[in-house]
């Protein structure tokens, strides 16, 4: 009997820590699914500043920056004919100060970091679903502990 309860207290540590690495994926995807909204929000703006509905997904020419329009003329799609060179502020990472950079510069660095972002939900949601699988395969213990135990096991808070 000593060894069934042991077991018991093993599965529900493993099935308790596998949680809370579920608990923390999610936390860390809605992060960073609120930075991707704010980046794509502020790309949005820029292209309302420069009066372009383009896209922010790059059509880029060998140099990486630019798409080449029908006339031949090299031209950036969300400057369009908006001075890329304009100084623009922006609040610094960390929110702790400002610096002025070149517009064009300011939202290339933005589709950058769209793009980042964009894969590390991604990845996230991935894992989020992995852990899910997981931790519903060792749903095996719902057989050994009852549903009034697992409730109390669930609301119990210990002081810290």
């Amino acid at each position: 009997m000593d060894e069934g309860v042991q077991k018991l207290q093993h599965d529900l540590s493993v099935v308790e820590y596998e949680a809370e690495l579920l608990l923390l994926t999610r936390q860390e995807l809605v992060e960073s699914d609120k930075a991707r909204n704010s980046n794509r929000e502020a790309l949005t703006a820029l292209r309302k500043i420069s009066r372009t509905s383009q896209s922010s997904v790059p059509m880029l020419n060998e140099e990486g920056t630019h798409f080449i329009n029908e006339d031949s003329n090299i031209t950036c799609k969300t400057c369009g004919s908006h001075d890329g060179s304009e100084p623009l502020w922006i609040l610094g990472a960390g929110g702790d100060f400002f610096a002025s950079l070149p517009f064009h510069e300011t939202h290339m660095k933005l589709e950058d970091e769209q793009t980042q972002l964009n894969l590390t939900v991604n990845k996230l949601q991935s894992k989020v679903k992995e852990k899910t699988l997981s931790l519903s395969e060792k749903g095996a213990l719902a057989d050994k502990i009852g549903p009034s135990i697992l409730k109390s096991l669930v609301t119990l808070k210990g002081n810290h």
